[in-house]
């Protein structure tokens, strides 16, 4: 019976993330589940867990100071539950729970490539902990087709260790977005009035996402459009003082900054356009923005990267710019602004092609590499 078999799902730094919830929500009743989150406790994610009845051990940092420690408690929490799966997320947890795994014997590991490029052009030190926890893993997960080239051709990853498996999304919390949650978000973040182009962004301030190239074409674009709105969602980074100093060239009221927004579906319902153009083909590992863009239906300017180029046709669901090119980010949110049949060509377009990504398409691969 498949919910006999043991999966223990090991995730780090995460506070709210409806990507796990929906696989927990999905996977509980396939597999005995448990999940080991490591970070802060009294997480959003957390709190979802227990209250859907899936079994949660927290390992705090602000209580086990050091890494070794929470290491032993993953080891400690393995050692318990004795999982036939382990399948870990994000670096933290990769290191701590492949090795732990790894450590008892725990025969199937797996683990989510959830970066592309970072190690090779930011942080060159992060290799080496790629190649231990490449070598520690028995499947990788590739997110996109950019991920699954990286892990075959720059890591060198047997090909047989790797499966191409999309991050999936529940198209329901996308379409059913009651009113009274949109003017809640609109409240709590200041982003006020009906007659104002809004230009949304929703991207950590990192050098990779490129909204250093966004800002200049907003600020051409307030000739046009004097009361236009620069909304930026997820802003903090180690780009932020960059960012920052370019946001305070614009105009006093017309952008905001908004640190982290639980209700996705109903902040992108306040864009009038969705700006996602990361600096290369290679930087974005997926890019779950350009899927909830679409799938919400915001006529959307992107660059070509992470899952793009599995997703993104030119003129058809979405305006394609040049990487790293101001002057063609403003001239595409001109043309989305001026043109209502393009603008409902892009929504209609979008919607359609952004249902490939389904999150019952990505369970059933998951199982599968589960079951092997």
């Amino acid at each position: 019976m498949r919910n006999s078999v043991k999966l223990v799902y090991i995730i780090s730094d995460i506070g709210k993330a409806l990507a796990f919830e929906w696989v927990a929500q999905r996977l509980k009743s396939q597999f005995d589940l448990t999940f080991i989150l490591i970070g802060n406790s009294d997480t959003e994610l957390q709190k979802f867990l227990e209250s859907i009845a899936v079994r949660c051990f927290v390992v705090d940092d602000r209580r086990l100071g050091s890494a070794i420690l929470k290491w032993m408690r993953v080891i400690g929490i393995l050692r318990k539950i004795r999982p036939d799966i382990v399948h870990t997320h994000l670096w933290r947890a990769n290191l701590m729970g492949l090795s732990a795994a790894w450590l008892i014997r725990i025969k199937r590991r797996v683990m989510t490539r959830h970066h592309a490029m970072l190690h090779y052009i930011e942080y060159p030190s992060g290799r080496k902990w790629d190649v231990l926890c490449n070598r520690l893993a028995t499947d990788v997960i590739a997110v996109s087709k950019n991920v699954s080239d990286i892990l075959l051709n720059k890591d060198k990853i047997p090909p047989e260790k790797v499966h191409l498996i999309h991050h999936g999304f529940d198209f329901s919390y996308f379409a059913h977005v009651e009113p009274d949650r949109v003017a809640a978000v609109r409240a709590r973040t200041g982003i006020a009035g009906q007659n104002r182009p809004v230009i949304g962004v929703v991207a950590r301030y990192l050098k990779l996402k490129g909204i250093q190239y966004i800002i200049p074409a907003f600020h051409h674009l307030l000739d046009e459009y004097p009361e236009a709105l620069l909304v930026l969602a997820n802003a903090h980074g180690d780009y932020a003082h960059e960012i920052r100093k370019q946001l305070s060239t614009l105009p006093a009221g017309s952008y905001v900054e908004i640190l982290y927004e639980n209700d996705l579906a109903a902040l992108f319902r306040l864009f009038d356009v969705y700006v996602h153009v990361p600096i290369d083909r290679e930087s974005e590992a997926f890019g779950q923005t350009y899927v909830e863009a679409l799938a919400v239906g915001v006529p959307s300017v992107f660059t070509i990267s992470g899952v793009a180029p599995e997703l993104v046709e030119e003129d058809w669901n979405a305006l394609v710019v040049p990487f790293c090119n101001s002057e063609s980010i403003h001239n595409s949110m001109l043309r989305i602004l001026r043109d209502p049949d393009l603008h409902d060509r892009l929504i209609v377009n979008g919607k359609s092609t952004s249902s490939f990504f389904s999150i019952d398409r990505m369970i059933n691969l998951l199982v599968g590499v589960y079951e092997q």
